[in-house]
C-alpha cells in the first residue's frame, strides 16, 4: 500500500530475495519460443498494392542486433531513487543520445526536459492537442541527425477529430534543448470519443517508425486491414508505408484493442503490451501481418487464425502501458495494478512474470532503459485516476542487477 512515500530511496521489498531465486529458476526452465501464427492473415485491403501471393508479403529484411555476449536476465535490487518530481500526468520518457531526457505531459501538452539536478524546464507546448478520452500528448520518439539533416523529436497526440503524428526539429544540448515548429508526419489516425487512443511511438532496429493505435472504443475496425484502428503501424520517418509492409499499407499487425508498449529484445524480436477489456491484459510477440484476435479473442483463446499472447494477466493486476527491455528482461509498467512486472528471458521464451513494488509508487505509465543497466520508471498518479501524494508525479531510477 502507498503511504505518502517521500524519500529518494527505498530498501528491497520483502519479496526481493525470493523473486531473485524465482527468476533464476525461470531462466533455467524457459526454453520455449513465442507462439507462431496459426494461419495466414487476411489478404490486402481494397485499393492497396496486391502482394505477390495470397498471403501478406514478408517485410524487407531488417538488421538484427548481434550482441557481443548473451544478454543477462536483470532484476531490481529493491533500490529506487527519485530523479524528478512535480510532473503533471506524464506519459512518455524520451532519453536523448546527448544525455538529455524529455517527458511528455498528456493533459498540459507540454514536453518537459528533466535536468540532471531534477529540475524541470518546459521545452515546448504542442499546438492543437485536445485532452480527455484518454487522449492528449502521448508518445515521443527521437530520430538522430543524418547527413546534415536536423534531428527530430516525434510526438503522437490527440486532436479534435483525429490522432496525429508530428515531428519537431531538435536543437541544442542538455539543459538548453529547443524544438522547432511541428511538421505533419501522419494525420487522420482514428481517435476514440471515450478512450483507447494507443499512442506509443518507437524507432525499431530497422530505422523505421512504429506506432500503436487503439480501437477507439469501436471494436470491429480492429479486424479490418483497411482501417488504422486497433493496429500497430510501421512507416518511414516521413510517414509513408514502410517498404515490405505485409498489406502494402501502413498496417504491420492487427487485431489489437489498446496497445501502449513497444520494445525489441536482443535478437531483434518485437514485443507489445496491450490492455484487455474485462479479463486479460496481454504481452504479445509481434510478427508482420499477424492477427492478435481483438475483438474475437481476448487473452489466450487458442482460436485458429489468431495469435495468442505469450503472457496474460488479470486486468486487475496489470493494465500495462510502457514496455522496455534491459538485458534479457522485459519490464512492463502497470497502471491499475500499480506495479512493475518483470518477465524473462525475453530472447528465448519468457516465463511467468514477477511483480515488483506493488502499491508502493501508485500507477506506473512508462519504463525506459537507463544508463549502466538501470531502468527508469514514470509514475502516473495525477491523471485523474490515481491517488497522488506530495511530489507526484515522479521519474524514478530503479537499480538492477543480474539474476542469480
Amino acid at each position: 500500500m502507498r503511504s505518502g512515500w517521500r524519500g529518494r530511496a527505498v530498501g528491497a521489498t520483502a519479496k526481493a530475495t525470493a523473486t531473485l531465486t524465482a527468476l533464476a529458476a525461470a531462466l533455467a526452465l524457459a526454453s520455449c519460443t513465442a507462439p507462431a501464427t496459426r494461419t495466414a492473415p487476411p489478404s490486402s485491403p481494397p485499393g492497396s498494392p496486391a502482394p505477390s501471393t495470397s498471403s501478406p508479403a514478408a517485410p524487407s529484411p531488417t538488421p538484427t542486433p548481434t550482441p557481443s555476449a548473451a544478454p543477462v536476465v536483470m532484476v531490481p535490487t529493491g533500490v529506487v531513487e527519485t530523479m524528478a518530481e512535480g510532473l503533471q500526468a506524464p506519459w512518455s520518457i524520451l532519453r536523448l543520445p546527448g544525455g538529455g531526457t524529455l517527458v511528455s505531459e498528456r493533459d498540459t501538452a507540454r514536453i518537459v526536459e528533466v535536468n540532471a539536478d531534477g529540475s524541470l524546464r518546459v521545452v515546448a507546448t504542442v499546438a492543437d492537442v485536445v485532452t480527455g478520452a484518454e487522449g492528449g500528448l502521448l508518445g515521443l520518439a527521437h530520430l538522430p541527425a543524418e547527413r546534415g539533416a536536423s534531428a527530430f523529436v516525434y510526438a503522437y497526440f490527440t486532436a479534435a477529430s483525429e490522432n496525429r503524428i508530428v515531428r519537431m526539429p531538435l536543437a541544442g544540448e542538455p539543459g538548453s534543448y529547443t524544438l522547432g515548429a511541428p511538421q505533419p508526419v501522419l494525420t487522420g489516425i482514428p481517435r476514440g470519443d471515450a478512450n483507447h487512443q494507443g499512442g506509443r511511438l518507437a524507432f525499431g532496429p530497422d530505422g523505421l517508425l512504429y506506432a500503436t493505435v487503439g480501437d477507439g472504443g469501436r471494436r470491429d475496425p480492429a479486424q479490418d486491414p483497411a482501417s488504422l484502428s486497433g493496429k500497430i503501424l510501421r512507416m518511414t520517418p516521413e510517414g509513408q508505408p514502410a517498404p515490405g509492409n505485409p498489406f502494402g499499407s501502413l498496417v504491420y499487425s492487427m487485431g489489437h484493442r489498446n496497445p501502449q508498449g513497444l520494445a525489441w529484445d536482443a535478437t531483434g524480436a518485437m514485443w507489445a503490451a496491450e490492455f484487455g477489456q474485462n479479463t486479460w491484459d496481454e504481452l504479445n510477440r509481434i510478427t508482420p501481418g499477424a492477427n492478435y484476435g481483438w475483438p474475437i479473442v481476448e487473452g489466450q483463446g487458442g482460436v485458429e487464425g489468431y495469435v495468442d499472447p505469450v503472457l496474460q494477466w488479470p486486468t486487475s493486476e496489470a493494465s500495462p502501458s510502457g514496455l522496455a527491455v534491459v538485458g534479457d528482461t522485459l519490464f512492463l509498467a502497470a497502471l491499475r495494478g500499480e506495479r512493475l512486472l518483470a518477465a524473462a528471458p525475453a530472447s528465448s521464451g519468457v516465463a511467468p512474470p514477477t511483480a515488483w513494488f506493488a502499491g508502493e509508487f501508485g500507477r506506473l505509465r512508462d519504463v525506459a532503459p537507463g544508463p549502466d543497466g538501470e531502468l527508469w520508471v514514470l509514475t502516473n498518479n495525477t491523471d485523474g485516476r490515481g491517488s497522488p501524494v506530495a511530489g507526484d508525479d515522479r521519474l524514478l531510477r530503479v537499480r538492477l542487477a543480474p539474476a542469480g
